[in-house]
């Protein structure tokens, strides 16, 4: 029966809109394209990823009003020369000049070196070789604020007399970004042409092939603009511009590739343009417009994470998968409607048999004679490859993220051989009193004991605080000094008690050999952690490991809910599309089947080394966001092929009423499409797994690999084989017998 003359559903009626009224619904894609163009163009104000709340941030919030509270926005200067010492008149004025000029800029908060400094710290900042002279520059406001006056500060320091290298958080952060845009672009012009290559394959003609990449770029284009908006207003993490540019033209194609092959085997047929729109809108349109809530429903998962930057990443990856089924399921068919059969044109001198002999249907038929010599097989090795993720350890996002030859992680590793006390890992000790001064008598006697207890704590190099200026100094000493006058007291003392107080807080800072992701210095961490009273104050520990601590705790605590919404929402949508209660099941187990494979192929690369020397990296702990951000991206998009493949067996069952045939025929019509699918979007997934960020590679990669084998081992072999073995239960739902419910 023809789609004119059926009952029109919602969809069929959205393509009878669309087909009459093309030419506003192409205005007003323009209209949304400049208007993303306009957002671009002013920017946002991204950050690094935080997390709200979290004992680490609550530490560091105390301490920031302290010199010494937080070396978070403090830059770590090296100035070199390859024959002038630090002694020698012409080095220390070379030094003074720069440091005089940076001193004067409206973004400096404070320069600490050892010109003007006590003896003491004046030796601490000079290297045993003489030739190199440490500087601390701090700057004003937050991580943002200091990210954004980096490149100021760092053209300030330029001198032609002195070889200048910088180190430290604001410096990572800065070149992060840096490397993060340069990704961007560069995955961006990689995985456009070869997107194209495969739809080239796919459809033999340029005007086909065309259109899948003009509905992803608006998409794109539309989803990154509504992040730089979103930011404005959240916590955006810089690199979820890479999340929704990866997430974003993935689907977009993907979409945009089920709608017109559809709309071109309709025409096929023998359908008019517009028969041939209503009927693939009501098919794949349909398909697509599911596909994209269950995609929503995943990342909706990241929601649950409120307080940090995975909730707006989470917004973000929503937003821009509702531009990818919007503009697929309303510019698409607007431009199919106009092209008719000329979507067809510029045909490609090359081809494949249009028979359905061919090599779907000989699988198709295979799979459904031998579904126990398919099954057990392919799902044994899917969970031999997820084996690796039982040995996951987590742990932020550091400097040896960074190619090598940035100068920031140049800048630590030259700290850390010149000046080892500096570049030591640093844990945060804040320890707030109820009120009034924190460095009373009392008081200091209780914070002279904390400090040699800290002291004395396994991996412990050194503290650093108000009571601990000299080995010399006991605590009856720095009781008389805190009941002394300031002006009597030493101005290296007065110094010491303005850059480790603020107010009623008290800081300190513990120093660890440890690299700050192991687990000695996590250790540490919960040491500390362990006495919370210093006199009357409570103590709160902080820090890069604290952060890492208390981040996978958090994720720790709110993963199982968002795990159990997503696939609970999963189930629902599938069931709302197939009217079977045991198929979403069927496709919950599938996914985990996916993911686990993907999972343990980022610990075996990216944790244990493996092929670290062929993809250019640093082995070591995973993001600690990274494997729920890929449950709730992957989650949603493995329903892609699971949608389109169970959409077009229900389409053959509800005809037909038998589950084998029903079950071949989908394989055998969604295989090569659902291939070509997995093609483009492994290849738009690979183009981001050559990115220089580690954490951005990682989660490129592992999509792709979770792609590659939901679109092989899983939806072409593993689903087909399961649903042959379960017969007529895979259609099973309350109040349905059998194939009663067909129509």
């Amino acid at each position: 029966m023809s789609a004119e003359t059926t009952s029109p559903s919602l969809f069929a009626r959205l393509a009878l809109g669309v087909h009459r009224h093309r030419r506003a619904v192409l205005v007003g894609a323009v209209v949304f394209l400049l208007a993303a163009i306009g957002v671009l163009s002013r920017g946002g104000h991204l950050t690094t990823g935080t997390i709200d709340g979290i004992e680490a941030a609550r530490a560091e919030a105390l301490a920031r009003p302290a010199t010494a509270g937080s070396t978070d926005q403090t830059l770590a200067v090296i100035f070199h020369h390859d024959t002038w010492t630090a002694k020698q008149p012409r080095f220390t004025q070379a030094m003074t000049d720069v440091l005089e000029r940076v001193r004067r800029l409206p973004e400096v908060e404070s320069v600490v070196s050892p010109v003007g400094a006590p003896e003491a710290l004046g030796a601490r900042f000079v290297s045993a070789t003489g030739h190199d002279v440490l500087a601390l520059v701090r700057l004003k406001g937050g991580e943002r604020e200091a990210v954004a006056a980096f490149p100021t500060v760092r053209a300030a320091l330029d001198d032609p007399r002195l070889e200048t290298t910088l180190t430290g958080k604001v410096a990572f952060l800065a070149a992060l970004n840096q490397l993060l845009e340069h990704d961007l672009l560069r995955a961006e012009l990689i995985s456009f042409p070869l997107a194209l290559l495969v739809l080239l394959w796919v459809f033999r003609t340029v005007v086909a092939a065309m259109l899948p990449l003009v509905v992803g770029g608006l998409a794109v284009l539309c989803g990154v603009a509504g992040v730089l908006l979103l930011s404005r207003v959240t916590n955006m993490a810089q690199y979820t511009l890479n999340v929704v540019s990866l997430i974003g033209l993935g689907v977009a194609i993907d979409y945009s590739l089920f709608i017109v092959s559809r709309f071109r085997g309709e025409l096929a047929e023998g359908l008019s343009t517009q028969a041939a729109l209503v009927r693939t809108l009501d098919t794949a349109g349909r398909a697509v417009a599911f596909s994209g809530l269950a995609v929503t429903v995943g990342l909706a998962g990241l929601l649950f994470f409120h307080g940090s930057y995975l909730s707006a990443m989470g917004l973000g990856g929503a937003l821009v998968v509702a531009f990818a089924v919007l503009f697929a399921l309303t510019v698409l068919p607007a431009l199919l409607s106009w092209l008719g059969p000329r979507v067809d044109k510029g045909r490609l001198p090359f081809g494949r048999g249009t028979g359905r002999v061919g090599v779907w249907h000989a699988l198709a038929t295979w799979v459904m004679k031998h579904p126990w010599l398919v099954l057990l097989p392919t799902l044994a090795l899917l969970l031999a490859m997820g084996l690796p993720f039982r040995r996951l350890e987590l742990a932020a996002t550091d400097i040896t993220a960074l190619p090598p030859g940035t100068e920031a992680r140049q800048g630590a590793q030259t700290l850390a051989r010149l000046f080892p006390r500096e570049a030591a890992t640093r844990v945060l000790v804040a320890v707030e009193f109820p009120s009034g001064d924190a460095l009373t008598p009392e008081r200091s006697a209780a914070l002279f004991d904390a400090s040699r207890r800290m002291a004395a704590l396994p991996g412990v190099v050194g503290v650093e605080s108000a009571v601990d200026l000299s080995p010399g100094l006991d605590k009856a000493t720095y009781q008389q000094m805190a009941a002394a006058p300031p002006e009597l007291l030493p101005a290296e003392v007065r110094a010491a008690r303005e850059a480790y107080r603020a107010g009623s807080v008290a800081v300190l800072q513990v120093l660890t050999s440890a690299p700050p992701s192991s687990h000695q210095a996590r250790e540490l961490v919960r040491a500390l952690r362990q006495e919370r009273t210093v006199g009357d104050g409570t103590l709160l520990v902080g820090g890069q490991t604290a952060t890492d601590v208390d981040a996978t705790e958090f994720l720790k605590e709110n993963t199982p809910a968002a795990v159990g919404f997503v696939m609970g929402m999963t189930c629902i949508v599938l069931y709302v599309l197939l009217r079977s209660v045991v198929l979403p099941l069927k496709a919950l187990l599938m996914n985990l089947l996916s993911l686990a494979g993907s999972f343990g192929a980022l610990v075996w690369i990216f944790q244990e080394g493996h092929l670290h020397r062929l993809l250019r990296f640093e082995p070591g702990p995973i993001e600690p966001s990274l494997p729920i951000l890929l449950f709730c991206a992957l989650f949603g998009l493995s329903m892609d092929y699971e949608v389109l493949l169970l959409s077009r067996i229900r389409e053959e069952w509800l005809r037909t009423g038998d589950n084998t045939h029903a079950v071949a025929e989908g394989l055998e019509r969604t295989g090569g499409l659902i291939t070509s699918a997995a093609a483009i979007m492994v290849a738009v997934f690979a183009a981001f797994a050559l990115a220089s960020v580690v954490v951005v590679k990682a989660m490129g990669l592992g999509m792709a690999i979770a792609v590659a084998l939901d679109a092989t081992l899983v939806r072409v072999l593993i689903v087909p084989a399961m649903m042959r073995l379960m017969g007529d239960w895979n259609w099973w739902a309350p109040g349905a017998r059998g194939r009663g419910e067909r129509r």
